[in-house]
């Protein structure tokens, strides 16, 4: 990625959540080729990392377990001045027919997990009297949701979490900044958006005319993270192309 050295981050430690594919998996690659000391987590271990990343098991919906994760990467490394709250998602489902099961499990992974992981780091980072946590939202929790309502509405929390967290704990030197992800080409944009010409298609709609890339995170989470953006805190940053067209104008055009 073009610059993303230019943001040296050597001799941090950086958590990345559902880092172990997909997005999050260039995120984490990007943190560590800017100096960092990068563990992911997830409930299995990959088959492939990127080089200066290292992998713990961990389920970030069990307090527990988020915990114990967090205060031992802490004290492997000495330190903890960063965590990516990226692990999220949601299979589509009719918002009559979510289970209770279903609708827990949403949450637990959009919204309570990273409340967990974010007090977990608490007590590291007020330590030290600085930190970074960045929680990668999305356009979901910014508009209507339909097919994914529980989805959307637990990144709505997180927004409004990020913010809440960011005056708590900016006294004690926190930062908590939100990244909204707009429409992301991924390993697994097929079930999403359909097959390449679908995602082609979806791009071109996009005044930037493409869909965005872990790149495109991965820039705005290394700025995030280093002191260019030390008095920015509480922050909802967009990195959606410049936004989804209004279907209006094409039904205007249309007509």
């Amino acid at each position: 990625m073009a610059g993303a050295l230019s943001i040296d981050l050597h001799g941090q430690c950086a958590i990345v959540t559902g880092g172990t594919r997909g997005l999050g998996r260039v995120i984490a690659a990007r943190l560590a080729q800017a100096g960092c000391s990068v563990v992911v987590c997830g409930r299995k271990a990959p088959d492939f990392l990127p080089d200066g990343v290292r992998f713990e098991a961990a389920d970030v919906r069990d307090p527990d377990q988020a915990k114990a994760f967090v205060d031992g990467v802490a004290a492997a490394h000495g330190r903890l001045d960063i965590l990516i709250n990226n692990a999220g998602g949601s299979p589509a489902a009719k918002a009559e027919e979510g289970s209770p099961r279903f609708i827990d499990a949403i949450l637990k992974l959009n919204l309570v997990g990273p409340l967990y992981l974010a007090q977990a780091s608490h007590a590291h980072m007020a330590k030290a009297g600085r930190g970074s946590i960045v929680n990668i939202a999305s356009v979901s929790g910014i508009r209507p949701s339909p097919g994914t309502a529980v989805y959307g509405a637990a990144k709505a929390g997180l927004l409004n979490l990020t913010q809440s967290l960011a005056q708590e704990w900016g006294p004690q030197g926190i930062r908590v900044n939100a990244i909204i992800a707009g429409l992301m080409a991924t390993e697994t944009a097929d079930f999403t958006y359909g097959d390449a010409e679908a995602q082609a298609a979806v791009g071109r709609s996009m005044p930037l005319q493409r869909m965005g890339a872990g790149d495109d995170l991965a820039g705005a989470v290394l700025w995030l993270c280093s002191d260019l953006a030390s008095w920015v805190s509480g922050a909802r940053i967009n990195v959606d192309g410049g936004g989804e067209r209004p279907y209006f104008l094409d039904l205007v055009k249309g007509g």
